[in-house]
């Protein structure tokens, strides 16, 4: 996995990690912006992020049918993963968790193939604050599924895998905030 995920460091460094001034999505200011979409919505990035959150989870002892997160930013990753569990003969679906449940047909807030009793991993492009991961864990548990844990491309480090794991769910990170600065 070292190679590989070398690569994913470099990438986002590149192509995702901006120096300035900006206002994350927590309202938190911060002269680090991290797209990961950037890098996680591109094709052959797309591959590269499914066979790392694959292996990641694979290795984990959460044993999950499922994975998915809060629209959109865990949405790449949740679809890469899946995509790339085919191969293994032991597919991983994957749903995504709107923002707020729709006001039209089923009015539902989790899409895809979420099964109630589905043991799932949240995934996320980037932790901050932990807020957007908890939201989906909340909806995910209201689903009746059992949350295993969360799986982030990047961790800012800023608090968001401690608040997460305060409400007793491990976080796994492909790579950190640190780390991609270092290659800046």
């Amino acid at each position: 996995m070292t190679a590989s995920l070398n690569d994913l460091q470099q990438l986002l460094a590149e192509r995702s990690a901006r120096r300035g001034q900006f206002t994350l999505s927590s309202g938190r200011d911060s002269t680090l912006y991290i797209d990961a979409r950037l890098t996680t919505m591109s094709p052959e990035r797309l591959v590269l992020v499914g066979q790392l959150g694959l292996e990641v989870l694979r290795h984990s002892d959460w044993s999950v049918q499922a994975v998915g997160g809060l629209t959109l930013g865990a949405d790449s990753v949740a679809y890469a993963i899946a995509y790339a569990s085919v191969a293994t003969g032991h597919p991983i679906r994957a749903f995504t968790v709107r923002k707020e449940a729709k006001a039209h047909g089923t009015g539902r807030l989790i899409e895809g193939p979420f099964l109630t009793g589905d043991r799932v991993a949240i995934v996320e492009d980037v932790i901050t604050t932990g807020g957007s991961a908890l939201k989906a864990i909340t909806a995910v548990q209201a689903g009746g599924g059992v949350v295993a844990g969360v799986l982030a491309v990047v961790d800012r480090e800023e608090g968001g895998r401690e608040a997460i794991e305060r409400e007793g769910f491990p976080v796994i990170a492909l790579t950190t905030g640190r780390e991609i600065v270092a290659r800046m």
